[in-house]
């Protein structure tokens, strides 16, 4: 979708926004939480999804082996125990007991290994590259299971964190999962209407549900941030995520509302089709002289303090600066059109260049994408901005249908799960298809290492070899911005975004 009439898009949006949300509360008892989040998520299946909304949603629907805690240290949920054997290469995890999930089917070792094995051996499981170091899923007894591993990965125990840890229902996973997930979480699934809302009921025997206070908690997708602020302002939604920075003053201002502001872990990127169909067959794809001018005509500072006050972190690689794996030393490129035009003469390309830009649907990567298309223009691109629905945008990412895709990543506690899966050659969104056997030496030995200063030099290798051929671009890292009313108490911010809502309730 062109980005011209955006105005007039943007009023339909309010309108709807607004009757849907009226028509929510006309629903919904006082007992119910909602929460606006910016994007509607993709399929409701933690082996095959990849959004950061549907990451939302599983906070409160599928509980993980292991949680992450604010620390950034992991903590038990359904594991309550795990060790390592001598050699690293069997991971065995104790079970918590009186779990069921919410068909009523019993938690145990037997269902963990069927996890396992249906993310590592389902067609389009996108877990199957956070997992390929496990070998065989091993049920010792009812509460104990061993991970037997082909080698030892030092990021094991951070993938069961996320999505390649979240535990689905064995039974209703082999049928037509995503229209009815079926998880073991505070929270069960009760509806979903696309582009609309997702209901989720409290589960009554979910073994830790005194901490859960609401009756109900409906997910509200509101691609405009300032729509999502309008409602939590007026009482129709409780807590926003992805707060603009343009909009933290009037939240600060607004004695109704609190706002959380923690560094976060995720970033942007721009992610070029090296190797995906026919839309690799350009010159930006096909050539890394073009990638690299395309990348030297943007000034990522000009990007932070026009569109985000200051307050995003500028960057060129995907580890954040509170990581111990941040290489200090890599260089952010500044701007520079001349060169970016000499790489283009080098490359003997015909000018000016078109190319595709894809970004999301929502106000803030529109105005991004603008003023990636002006910049690069000075250059000698002739860049169409194409906006499209997210989860629409990462599918056809997904098929190839790209030239260049401007995607966030939520980001993760350990560096791999925040390169591996987008840069090897078989990562599994690595939409790009981009593939240097080299990358993929350093990559997966980094997966084999404890020791954090031999693991930080094979990354800074990498990342140089990332910046030498460009097939990403690395663009910033934002804070994660959650607002709500002042009189939700109890919530506890997290680096990663997500809501917990644990001990998270209504003032009386």
């Amino acid at each position: 979708m062109p980005c011209s009439g955006e105005p007039a898009m943007r009023i339909a949006r309010v309108v709807t926004g607004t009757l849907l949300l009226l028509a929510a509360n006309a629903a919904f008892a006082e007992s119910t939480l909602r929460i606006g989040i910016q994007d509607d998520p993709d399929v409701l299946d933690p082996h095959r999804s990849r959004t950061y909304s549907g990451r939302l949603v599983y906070t409160a629907l599928c509980d993980k082996l292991v949680d992450v805690n604010p620390d950034l240290t992991y903590s038990p949920q359904l594991a309550t125990a795990w060790n390592w054997s001598e050699d690293g290469k069997t991971l065995t995890m104790t079970l918590r007991e009186g779990v069921t999930y919410h068909d009523g089917e019993p938690f145990d070792a037997a269902s963990v290994k069927f996890n396992l094995d249906r993310a590592r051996t389902l067609p389009d499981s996108l877990r199957k590259s956070e997992l390929a170091s496990v070998d065989s899923v091993e049920v010792i007894d009812a509460k104990t299971v061993a991970i037997k591993l082909k080698q030892a990965d030092a990021t094991l125990v951070s993938q069961l964190s996320d999505r390649a840890g979240m535990m689905l229902a064995p039974k209703a996973a082999q049928g037509e999962f995503a229209s009815n997930p079926v998880c073991s979480g505070p929270y069960k699934f009760v509806q979903r209407v696309q582009q609309d809302r997702i209901v989720l009921e409290r589960f009554d025997k979910y073994w830790n549900k005194q901490a859960y206070h609401f009756d109900k908690v409906v997910f509200l997708p509101i691609p405009d941030t300032s729509v999502r602020l309008a409602n939590l302002r007026s009482g129709d939604l409780d807590i926003i995520e992805r707060v603009a920075p343009t909009d933290v003053k009037t939240v600060k201002g607004d004695s109704k509302l609190a706002i959380y502001n923690t560094p976060g872990l995720g970033y942007m990127q721009l992610m070029f089709n090296i190797g995906n169909g026919e839309k690799a067959n350009s010159p930006i794809g096909k050539d890394k002289r073009v990638r690299k001018a395309f990348e030297l005509s943007i000034d990522r500072d000009a990007i932070n303090q026009v569109v985000f006050e200051g307050l995003y972190a500028p960057s060129a690689q995907p580890f954040p600066k509170n990581s111990p794996y941040y290489d200090k030393d890599l260089p952010i490129p500044a701007r520079d059109v001349e060169k970016s035009k000499a790489l283009l003469a080098q490359a003997g390309v015909k000018l000016p260049l078109a190319v595709d830009l894809k970004v999301a649907n929502n106000p803030i990567a529109q105005q991004v994408g603008q003023i990636i298309q002006a910049m690069a223009e000075e250059a000698g691109f002739k860049v169409n901005l194409i906006a499209t629905e997210y989860a629409t945008m990462l599918s056809e990412q997904a098929s190839g249908n790209f030239q260049i895709g401007m995607s966030a990543w939520s980001g993760r506690p350990d560096p791999d799960g925040d390169i591996h899966q987008f840069v090897t050659c078989k990562g599994g969104q690595n939409d790009g298809k981009y593939c240097n056997a080299k990358l993929d030496e350093l990559l997966n030995k980094a997966r084999t290492v404890n020791d954090v200063a031999q693991r930080q030099a094979l990354y800074n290798e990498a990342l140089r070899l990332l910046a030498d051929e460009v097939p990403t671009a690395y663009l910033y890292f934002d804070p994660r911005i959650i607002a709500m009313r002042n009189n939700v108490t109890g919530f506890v911010p997290n680096p990663d975004g997500l809501i917990r809502l644990a001990n998270v309730a209504f003032k009386p």
